[in-house]
């Protein structure tokens, strides 16, 4: 089983983040892991027990993962498991914590575990799994980190200047 966490510092609210984040009609706009991300099953927005489907790019293998909200607690953390069955994921989980930090900035701390499949190659895939995924995760969080600086700081914006 692999566990991991990354944090990131975003330059807005933990409000504001949480809810960007779990809005899957702009998910695109940042996420830079996915080619897809929508609810599922007659849900139209992210809540407690209701499914999403996320669907990674092609070069990262494009594996469409279908979870369910177990936690959903605005601002402060949402918690999601799988509930199909992916190419090399027996299982997985992943939550994200939002803190506010001061100055109108938050923190974001992104858990996750998952184990392999087959059973036969876990030595193999979850070390190389585990890394990929520390990678893109923290890939992702920059780029939430950079849309909202882009959201603050619009070009052309005097402020900048």
């Amino acid at each position: 089983m692999v566990h991991g966490k990354v944090t990131e510092t975003i330059p807005a609210s933990s409000s504001e983040v949480f809810a960007l984040i779990h809005d899957y009609d702009r998910r695109l706009e940042w996420d830079t892991l996915l080619r897809a991300a929508y609810l599922d099953d007659g849900h139209t927005k992210a809540a407690r027990d209701a499914t999403a489907v996320c669907a990674g790019k092609w070069y990262l293998g494009g594996f469409a993962l279908k979870t369910v909200y177990v936690t959903f607690d605005p601002p402060k953390l949402a918690a999601v498991k799988i509930v199909n069955e992916p190419p090399f994921f027996k299982a997985w989980a992943a939550s994200l914590r939002h803190e506010d930090i001061g100055d109108g900035s938050s923190r974001v701390t992104y858990t996750f575990t998952f184990t392999a499949k087959p059973r036969s190659l876990r030595l193999i895939l979850e070390p190389v799994m585990g890394l990929a995924f520390r990678l893109e995760t923290r890939k992702r969080l920059r780029a939430l980190k950079k849309h909202f600086e882009r959201l603050n700081n619009p070009p052309g914006d005097a402020s900048t200047k």
